[in-house]
């Protein structure tokens, strides 16, 4: 079995949209892009080289794949760019017709296929960004750890990690760190449906 493991930065609003530069993703009017640059330090790239140390494969929605697309092979400089350029991209589109960021291969029954690669021996897949494919993993009990970088921004608008609609479910910490500029490095694995209880007096006041 290999285990599918999440990677995503967001804001303290939860946004998750651009977080590298600019103009990766403007969609929506956005104009908050970069927002995690300057809060990169020594102990988040040491969490991030660990992860990538490695063998490990990648899991992408269309968006953050033609990102990292335009990014990665062009940035041989970065450590982080030659076990991304030589993982095998699983690329999850109904509208893509070829990947050409590869070694590649698309993606069009994320259920069934993501389900299919599990059981097959092999590294870790892991996903990057991708929250429409994320809140679809979710929904279908696909994902084994999610680690989520919590930044100390608030931007208001933008892309949400878990967005109207994510499927209810109870998670457990398994571990954090916190970097020196205020990051919150959380990993949490899934643990089940939601308990529930109610604080409220078993008979009420009169108020």
């Amino acid at each position: 079995m290999r285990k599918i493991t999440v990677n995503t930065f967001v804001t303290l609003d939860g946004v998750m949209q651009a977080p590298g530069a600019p103009r990766e993703d403007t969609s929506g009017g956005f104009t908050h892009g970069g927002w995690s640059f300057t809060h990169w330090d020594d102990v988040m790239g040491q969490v991030m080289g660990e992860a990538m140390a490695k063998p490990f494969d990648l899991l992408l929605g269309r968006t953050t794949y033609e990102i990292f697309a335009a990014h990665w092979p062009n940035a041989t400089d970065n450590p982080g760019a030659e076990p991304l350029n030589r993982a095998h991209k699983y690329v999850a589109s109904r509208t893509l017709e070829r990947a050409a960021w590869g070694p590649a291969t698309l993606i069009r029954d994320v259920p069934a296929e993501v389900a299919g690669l599990k059981a097959e021996d092999g590294p870790e897949i892991q996903v990057h960004g991708s929250g429409k494919l994320i809140q679809t993993l979710l929904e279908h009990g696909l994902i084994d750890q999610l680690r989520v970088w919590t930044f100390p921004v608030l931007l208001g608008h933008g892309k949400r990690l878990f967005a109207e609609g994510t499927r209810p479910g109870k998670l457990k910490l398994v571990g954090s760190t916190v970097s020196t500029t205020g990051v919150i490095i959380a990993t949490y694995e899934p643990a089940g449906a939601v308990a529930y209880g109610s604080f409220a007096l078993e008979e009420p006041t009169p108020a």
